[in-house]
């Protein structure tokens, strides 16, 4: 016996953020390994907007979590302990980790587990926002289907989040002149000082939407959404003909009962071109989109910013910040 694993297991289907009874800690043996297993040691689990949806047993792109199973989380992992020749002790892995201390790794979901490289420069952590999930999602939606030109206008919703503060950095990359909407004055300065973005909006102000039209004299080209409800149709509304809309993210919506959609007026009106995307789609790129965003990093073209949440029993609350908007920049889980 190699010690207990901590895991925290979904009890019950959420309605609205995670309360006490939602996820259940419990504790089980780690038992010796088999040959054809490794056993990872979760040294970073990444808190992102989709495990809320992943809680709901509703149609998705991954089977809800069932209940009484662990839940469901990205993750860094390192291997100290291996019957396998392709997993070495010490190696780093990427994956979906779940919400515990350790992960056995084995025929089950090896297919979901790659090697982080030892790259100088590059913290573990940064294999789960510019060179993980985050970086890949904000590539792949903005150049493949945003089509940034140089001279467009991009604006970028949640954009002092993990995902949101990429794609603003990429637009300016390619020439954009790019606007981010955050909810704190905080995150504004951050984006606008720190990351470059020409303009940040604050949509709790009660005049953000006045400030929007500011700030998109030549109005709106692509629209990188990850918010929806009232701050994507503001945004539909200030979109130029023929214009762009890569729908990443609802996150407005997760934790409520009703959808959080815009008027589909604009779409007609404008001749929008919405298209949503997962990075799944993208699996045979991400190699090469890995080596872009590596290089960008190494060069300081792309900046993070990381809120770092320490110890596993403090997992349920670190997801309800993503939706409360505590964190600014990636939001991860040290167990």
């Amino acid at each position: 016996m190699l010690g207990i694993n901590r895991q925290w297991k979904l009890a019950t289907r959420p309605h609205g953020l995670i309360t006490p009874d939602v996820l259940q800690l419990s504790e089980s043996p780690i038992p010796t390994l088999q040959d054809g297993q490794a056993l990872g040691r979760v040294k970073y689990i990444s808190i992102d907007p989709t495990m809320r949806v992943w809680m709901a047993d509703v149609p998705q792109y991954m089977p809800p979590v069932p209940i009484g199973e662990v839940m469901r989380a990205f993750g860094l992992a390192e291997v100290i302990d291996s019957r396998r020749s392709d997993f070495k002790k010490g190696d780093k892995l990427s994956g979906l980790t779940g919400l515990q201390d350790f992960v056995p790794i084995d025929g089950k979901n090896t297919h979901s587990f790659q090697k982080v490289p030892n790259i100088p420069f590059l913290s573990d952590t940064n294999f789960l926002s510019i060179l993980g999930v985050n970086g890949l999602t904000a590539y792949f939606g903005l150049l493949e289907i945003g089509k940034p030109q140089s001279g467009e206008t991009l604006v970028v919703s949640a954009a002092a989040g993990a995902t949101g503060s990429i794609v603003g950095q990429l637009g300016k990359i390619h020439g954009c002149r790019v606007v981010g909407i955050a909810g704190t004055d905080e995150k504004c300065k951050w984006i606008k000082e720190d990351l470059g973005f020409d303009a940040a909006i604050n949509y709790k102000h009660p005049d953000w939407k006045a400030q929007l039209a500011a700030a998109t004299p030549k109005g709106v080209d692509i629209n990188f959404e990850n918010v929806g409800g009232e701050i994507m149709q503001a945004v539909l509304n200030r979109m130029n003909l023929h214009g762009r809309v890569v729908l990443c993210g609802l996150i407005s919506g997760y934790t409520t009962e009703a959808p959080s959609m815009a008027s589909f007026d604009q779409l007609i009106i404008k001749r929008l071109r919405v298209e949503g995307f997962l990075i799944l789609d993208y699996v045979s790129k991400f190699m090469d989109a890995g080596k872009q965003l590596g290089m960008w990093k190494m060069t300081g073209k792309l900046k993070d910013r990381q809120t770092l949440v320490q110890g596993l029993e403090k997992a349920p609350e670190a997801i309800n910040m993503l939706f409360r908007g505590d964190n600014i920049g990636k939001l991860i889980l040290e167990p």
